[in-house]
């Protein structure tokens, strides 16, 4: 089982006409490590979310959302507090801008003492990721899920920075500096680099990170692929996949969860194993989540693949 945690909320993207006194809204349920947990389950692997998650309707769309694409609800803790909302402009290319309403929302309230003390035992990975790691009280309490966890389970993380909600990039540099020597694998894009060390090359990072702890540091390229590092010395490069761009919402979220699914269902979901993966499978599981992306950025919105999707067959 995978246990996601953090980010959930609406995407409203906008829609705007001649008449400059309106605009149109279409939702979609989203969050990046929501996201991932959505990308599991439709992946066939069992997957648990933990959060705050608001009485609001949002909130209840959400978790009817959850429901219906059996993501496990038993981390849930609700509140009064609203349902973050994200609008999202999109621009011709297909990428993404994001404005927050986000102040004392439901997934920003989550309170160090609501943190589990004891998790399942087939519990075998947690992801964090964005916003939820930086922004107080839930970045002290995923910290402290994360530190009291991570000699048990398999860590994932990924900092997707989000300048838009905490603007101090200082405050991002120090959470993916305290994050990642617990990360069994970082997960970044280009962008996020170019925000958290400008001017640095990627392999150099990739080496900082692993060099810091994490067991395999990746970076996506959008069109141009991905990159990794593993701590067995392991360098692997795989192009990307040309595509009809609708948009590129959800693609870093499609990518780390067919990549953890690939994980566990390569055996490589642990530090020991992936300390000697070699480079034909380090290859292999990067150009599988780079697929995976790519289906997702073919349609509207964080729609992310089936196994059907990808050509696999069903999990026993």
């Amino acid at each position: 089982m995978f246990l996601s945690c953090g980010d959930a909320l609406f995407d409203l993207f906008v829609e705007t006409g001649d008449d400059v006194a309106q605009i149109a809204l279409a939702g979609r349920v989203g969050g990046s490590p929501l996201n991932v947990a959505l990308g599991l389950a439709r992946l066939g692997h069992p997957a648990g979310f933990f959060t705050k998650v608001s009485r609001d309707i949002f909130g209840t769309r959400i978790r009817g959302f959850m429901e219906r694409e059996a993501i496990d609800q038993q981390f849930l803790i609700p509140t009064d507090c609203n349902t973050t909302l994200a609008m999202v402009s999109l621009a011709a290319d297909g990428s993404a801008a994001y404005d927050f309403y986000i102040e004392g929302t439901a997934d920003r309230s989550v309170e160090p003492s609501d943190v589990p003390a004891e998790l399942p035992e087939a519990l075998a990975a947690i992801h964090v990721a964005s916003y939820s790691t930086v922004t107080e009280p839930t970045a002290s309490s995923l910290m402290k899920l994360v530190r009291q966890e991570s000699g048990r389970r398999f860590i994932s993380y990924d900092p997707n920075i989000r300048t838009a909600i905490e603007p101090d990039i200082d405050i991002w540099r120090a959470k993916v500096a305290e994050l990642v020597p617990f990360a069994g694998m970082v997960k970044a894009s280009e962008e996020d680099l170019e925000q958290l060390y400008p001017g640095r090359a990627v392999e150099a990072v990739l080496a900082d990170w692993v060099g810091a702890g994490a067991e395999m540091a990746v970076v996506t390229r959008g069109e141009n692929g991905a990159v990794a590092l593993t701590g067995g010395g392991v360098a692997a490069t795989v192009a990307g996949q040309r595509i009809v761009v609708a948009d590129t919402v959800g693609a870093g979220d499609t990518f780390q969860a067919a990549l953890l699914a690939a994980l566990q269902e390569r055996g490589h979901l642990s530090r020991a194993a992936l300390k000697q993966a070699d480079q034909a499978s380090v290859e292999s599981l990067l150009r599988f989540a780079v697929g995976a992306a790519a289906v997702t950025c073919s349609r509207r919105g964080a729609d992310l693949p089936r196994r059907a999707d990808l050509g696999l067959p069903p999990l026993d």
